[in-house]
């Protein structure tokens, strides 16, 4: 399901996101970390009637020459999660990254996560290692990576 509601994020939409970040995480990122995310391309939200109803920060990292996408974070209000939107963000985050030429993206996912792990792999995303105790609470993560 493609929802139109699909938008770069404005600094107006900030304290919603970041309280999806916290409802959503055991450890959010900070406030400041969405800050520096603003005007990357590949940080989207997706309103609802309830206004922000989650996001996407997708960007590129330095790999030998050829940039590698990144998605670096994404989540979705409690109430809004089995709708589609996740897979909505995940798809337009990929789309961003292919627009800048980016054949390849990674993430990392906690091991525990299988709803997000599964969102991954309707994109083709594969397992490629683990990230021992990657999360402060001691989680491993699992870096998953897929073709573009």
């Amino acid at each position: 399901m493609e929802h139109d509601a699909v938008r770069q994020a404005r600094r107006a939409d900030l304290l919603e996101v970041f309280r999806i970040e916290k409802a959503s995480f055991e450890q959010p990122w900070p406030f400041s970390a969405f800050e520096r995310h603003l005007g990357n391309p590949g940080f989207l939200v997706v309103d609802d009637a309830d206004g922000v109803a989650g996001y996407v920060v997708a960007d590129t990292i330095p790999n030998h020459g050829r940039p590698l996408g990144h998605v670096k974070d994404i989540a979705v209000h409690p109430d809004a999660r089995g709708a589609g939107l996740g897979h909505t963000l995940v798809s337009r985050g990929l789309g961003v990254l292919r627009a800048q030429g980016v054949q390849s993206a990674k993430l990392e996912v906690r091991r525990s996560n299988d709803g997000a792990i599964s969102l991954y792999r309707d994109f083709d995303f594969e397992y490629l290692r683990t990230l021992p105790r990657y999360y402060s609470d001691g989680e491993d993560a699992f870096v998953m990576v897929a073709r573009l």
